[in-house]
């Protein structure tokens, strides 16, 4: 497969190649020249949920931390159906 570069130095990898290794919009490519050859390496998207990770406290239950969000589910005098 052979794609151009542009004036601003931007190529376009073909669509046979992006399907196959999985890139997306924002895929973040490794580049190095080796020997000659210019290589590029897809680097793994950090998890969406890891900045998440640690942010409730510690100390309490699961329950504990949802009926403090959400109230309790099933508030005194309240009947259940």
């Amino acid at each position: 497969m052979k794609t151009i570069v542009s004036e601003k130095g931007q190529i376009t990898i073909p669509k046979p190649l992006r399907v196959r290794l999985g890139l997306r919009k924002g895929q973040v490519l490794e580049v190095h020249e080796d020997k000659g050859k210019l290589v590029m390496t897809k680097l793994n998207s950090p998890d969406p949920f890891e900045k998440y990770y640690g942010i409730l406290p510690l100390g309490k239950t699961t329950d504990e931390i949802i009926t403090e969000l959400r109230g309790e589910a099933f508030p005194r005098g309240h009947r259940r159906r």
